[in-house]
This record gives C-alpha cells, sequence and structure tokens, in this order.
C-alpha cells in the first residue's frame, strides 16, 4: 500500500464554533474550503473540520493532536490573547521536549510541543563511518 497524503478529519458537535477555535484561536492556515467542511494545513499533516456525514451520535476522540511550535513560550502568550485556556502550561517533560496542554471545543486534547535544540528528534543520533 503507498499512502499518498492524509489529514485527520473532526466531526465535532458545534461546527462554527469548532471553525472559530482552529482557524481563528490557534490560527491555523486554510488548505481548503468546500461547502460544509474546511481543511487546516497541520504542518506536515492536515485537519478537516467537517458539518457532514457524521452520525449524529456524540463521539469521543481519546487520541490527541501533537503539533510542533518554534517557541512555545510564545505559543502560549498567544492562545491566552486569544482566550483559550491552558489545561496544563508548558514545562520541559522528564523526556526532553516541552509540552503544554489545551482542548478544543468538543474536548480534544491538543499537545504543543517545542523540541530543544539538543533533542535526540533533532540530532542524527546513528554512530559516524569516519573510521
Amino acid at each position: 500500500m503507498e499512502i499518498l497524503s492524509s489529514r485527520t478529519l473532526l466531526r465535532p458537535a458545534d461546527y462554527e464554533r469548532t471553525l472559530t477555535f482552529y482557524r481563528d484561536a490557534l490560527g491555523l492556515a486554510i488548505a481548503r474550503e468546500y461547502p460544509g467542511g474546511t481543511v487546516f494545513f497541520a504542518g506536515q499533516g492536515q485537519i478537516e473540520i467537517a458539518a457532514h456525514g457524521g452520525s449524529g451520535k456524540q463521539s469521543s476522540f481519546e487520541g490527541a493532536f501533537w503539533l510542533q511550535v518554534r517557541d512555545i513560550t510564545a505559543a502560549q502568550a498567544e492562545l491566552e490573547r486569544n482566550g483559550i485556556d491552558i489545561v496544563r502550561p508548558a514545562k520541559q517533560e522528564p523526556w526532553g521536549l516541552y509540552e503544554m496542554w489545551v482542548t478544543d471545543p468538543d474536548g480534544v486534547a491538543i499537545v504543543l510541543v517545542e523540541v530543544p535544540p539538543d533533542h535526540p528528534i533533532r540530532r542524527d543520533t546513528r554512530e559516524s563511518d569516519s573510521a
């Protein structure tokens, strides 16, 4: 199987409220709009907010969005200015990443992450072939 692209699809309880959150409060750029839906850029992935196709039943999303930012302190200040409640303020985790947690209007967890310059995610940890 060859995967060409992907995106996460959300069917919120209140489309307009969730659209406003992702567009205005988080400030995600719009990749595409269509009647009843909006697709946002989210780094190398996309998040689609759809007002169609749901079962009409209350659903729960047990996962979380992991969104990497350049500066977690600046991101937290921006979200606070935009009226977003910070579930857990930015702090460095034992695994070395700086993380801050917020939720969207339906309670979907969003983890904003800053990767420090010296973290293994940013370094090539393979042994050198300089023998």
